[in-house]
């Protein structure tokens, strides 16, 4: 068998289609070698190729609707990456939530440790997670998709960060996490949370948006807030407040007091908006089931799992909230062909 080999077409549209054909069926580049053909900036791509062709006798679906795409295959097996089309990647990213059984696992904003990332994402994996949230970095992203095939989420304050992330193969991006801030006394206002909503969804119109309601703002403002967000485009809001949380009781008495803020967010502002609401911070495995009674379409989990220093405590961790959630180990799989051929 050859060395693997790659064919890359950066010219314009004109004649992409035909060369791609003729470099595959003429010989010089054979379907058991193949590992990637990439064509950008083909704002026709449609118009020059089919949807599904055979070239070869290899499957190749290309994404449709799209400046770009990345077709990557060995053996007959297609996957369609980080360029894949981007409804096909919303509904990827989108499906636990509109099931309302969303857990997503977050390494932390701030977090740029590569070891305990890499051993976040394979206890969301391994746990039974649905997606996992890492920082906003383009090499975490590679490292996150070569770990596992749930969706990926980064994080940050800083829209600009989110191009290079979505570029190296992040499927959705999160204005907020903002727990790492408040130590330092750092907060934002609903003024700067939609400004930054904007700003992101100039930069990346397509991209799924979830955004965080700094639980530093009174209730009935973060309920406003929400119903802005969502008209400014966002997909998903995110509430938090366990940081603000001091239980003055032990146990399972405790775990619902502390997660009570969110809790709270969740309910009033699920009755406002129609978008997805995702309880975060301070959630445990007594709590995420009353996220979802409440309606939350899913949870968030960091400090449970993220802080543990091991990895099979982590994925133990993420599978009682799985459990909780009455999650199955197989949670994702139907997601994952969506997307992935």
């Amino acid at each position: 068998m050859a060395a693997a080999a790659a064919l890359a077409l950066s010219s314009s549209c004109a004649g992409i289609a035909g060369n791609l054909s003729a470099s595959v069926n003429d010989g010089r580049i054979g379907c058991e070698n193949v590992r990637s053909v990439v064509v950008r900036g083909c704002k026709k791509w449609n118009s020059l190729l089919s949807s599904s062709v055979s070239l070869s006798g290899c499957p190749i679906v290309v994404a449709s609707g799209v400046q770009a795409v990345r077709v990557s295959y060995s053996a007959g097996r297609v996957r369609a990456s980080a360029s894949r089309s981007q409804e096909a990647v919303r509904e990827f990213v989108l499906k636990e939530f509109n099931a309302g059984r969303a857990l997503k696992v977050i390494a932390g904003l701030q977090n740029f440790d590569a070891e305990n990332v890499a051993a976040v994402v394979i206890a969301a994996d391994k746990g039974g997670a649905t997606h996992v949230d890492i920082a906003c970095d383009p090499e975490l992203v590679k490292l996150a998709i070569s770990l596992t095939d749930l969706p990926v989420c980064v994080s940050s304050v800083e829209p600009d960060a989110f191009v290079a992330a979505i570029e190296a193969g992040a499927h959705m991006v999160e204005i907020g996490n903002y727990d790492s801030f408040y130590e330092s006394g750092r907060v934002f206002s609903a003024a700067e949370v939609l400004e930054l909503t904007r700003k992101t969804r100039e930069l990346l119109p397509f991209v799924t948006l979830s955004v965080t309601i700094p639980h530093t703002l009174p209730l009935v403002d973060q309920v406003s807030l929400a119903e802005k967000l969502e008209a400014e485009g966002a997909d998903i809001i995110q509430t938090e407040g366990g940081t603000s949380a001091s239980p003055a009781s032990p146990g399972v008495q405790g775990l619902i007091e502390k997660a009570s803020p969110t809790l709270a967010a969740a309910y009033s502002i699920s009755k406002a908006v129609r978008i997805p609401v995702m309880c975060a911070s301070g959630i445990s495995a007594v709590t995420a089931p009353m996220a979802c009674a409440a309606g939350a379409a899913g949870v968030g989990v960091g400090s449970a799992v993220n802080k543990l220093n091991d990895q099979l405590a982590m994925v133990a961790a993420v599978r009682s909230i799985a459990d909780a959630l009455s999650l199955g180990s197989g949670s994702h799989a139907s997601s994952v062909s969506a997307v992935a051929y």
